[in-house]
């Protein structure tokens, strides 16, 4: 197989993780990457590769060798380059959100309905093997009906102060990746949602209007009810686990540990902790998902995390914080999106 050429605009950490898993591709050529505030050690890094470092992502958009493009810049550029790339005919990749401002992520994703490419969201847990086979299972009807699903997403440790303030608030910044895993695990959306939370972690978030501890609960068009629990601070580590309880059984799945030894005496039972951040729980489905969008623009086939999923995501985080600032229940039907872009999946 052939590489494609991609740019990737944004040399942060997210954009470093994308960048040394194409060096190492059999599927994607690494040709260029664009940041103006690039690190020294990681410039040096890609240049051994004979990579292209530019501080203009005008660089990547008007090579016309280059057929992909990838955003893992700045939240608020998501969508300026999402429609830049789709008019230079550039497939693209765009970390979530696609922004922090639904009418500009549907502006987005009209421009690439439009320009015809294509355009995959970097919902990296849809290819956790993990997550995966928990989808298949409920896909073939091994748990029955659904009746209860249930996600525990806690981080270990609360982003810096810095970044709180420019996030968008715990919804659209942790919780689309849990909102995102009920509509891919279930197969089904969601109608209505209510949320509770509160400040429990640190008192800065309340500087900011935000929260950092929350329980969410959701009704489903197919009759299942799901539940989200989501904290900045678990203590043990990155706890990221997933049930599905149906008619038939139950499927579930635990934290990753760095070892799976356990140690049992007079005295106590022992584990290791989960592995502590995304870098380490997440490593090989960031390895997975770029292979597999190489693949749909190799055979022109579609993504599976597409544009259309980041516009529910971020719907069900609209709809989230409306509900805890109305201390209500919202239909999702109130967050009516789709009718001004046609919902096509792209």
């Amino acid at each position: 197989m052939s590489k494609s050429n991609v740019g990737l605009i944004g040399a942060g950490k997210i954009g470093q993780i994308h960048a040394n898993n194409m060096l190492q591709s059999d599927d994607l050529h690494l040709k260029t990457v664009a940041d103006p505030f690039i690190n020294q050690s990681v410039s040096d890094y890609l240049s051994e590769y004979s990579c292209r470092i530019t501080s203009d992502p005008e660089d990547i958009f008007q090579d016309e060798e280059i057929e992909a493009v990838f955003i893992c810049s700045l939240t608020e550029t998501h969508a300026p380059y999402i429609i830049k790339a789709a008019r230079a005919g550039k497939h693209i990749f765009c970390e979530k959100p696609i922004s922090l401002h639904i009418e500009n992520s549907m502006e987005a994703l009209k421009v690439v309905q439009e320009c015809g490419v294509k355009l995959q969201i970097g919902f990296n847990r849809r290819f956790d093997k993990h997550f995966k086979k928990i989808h298949d299972l409920v896909s073939e009807g091994a748990i029955g009906n659904q009746h209860l699903i249930k996600i525990s997403s806690r981080d270990p440790q609360p982003p810096p102060h810095e970044y709180i303030g420019k996030s968008g608030g715990m919804f659209i910044d942790m919780t689309i990746h849990d909102f995102d895993m009920v509509r891919f695990i279930t197969g089904s959306e969601v109608n209505e949602i209510s949320v509770k939370a509160s400040n429990l972690v640190d008192p800065v978030f309340s500087k900011y209007n935000d929260v950092d501890t929350a329980v969410i609960t959701m009704m489903l068009e197919n009759g299942a009810i799901a539940v989200i629990d989501n904290s900045r601070q678990a203590v043990y580590g990155y706890d990221q686990r997933v049930e599905v309880f149906g008619s038939k059984g139950v499927i579930e799945t635990e934290n990753e540990k760095e070892t799976n030894i356990k140690v049992s005496t007079r005295e106590s039972v022992s584990l290791d902790h989960p592995k502590y951040f995304f870098l380490e729980r997440y490593k090989d489905a960031y390895v997975n998902e770029i292979h597999e969008f190489a693949l749909a623009i190799k055979h022109n086939s579609n993504v599976l995390s597409s544009g259309t999923d980041g516009i529910e995501a971020e719907t069900l985080a609209i709809a989230a914080k409306k509900s805890l600032e109305e201390g209500r229940t919202i239909s999702i039907s109130e967050i009516d999106v789709f009718s001004m872009i046609g919902g096509e999946n792209v």
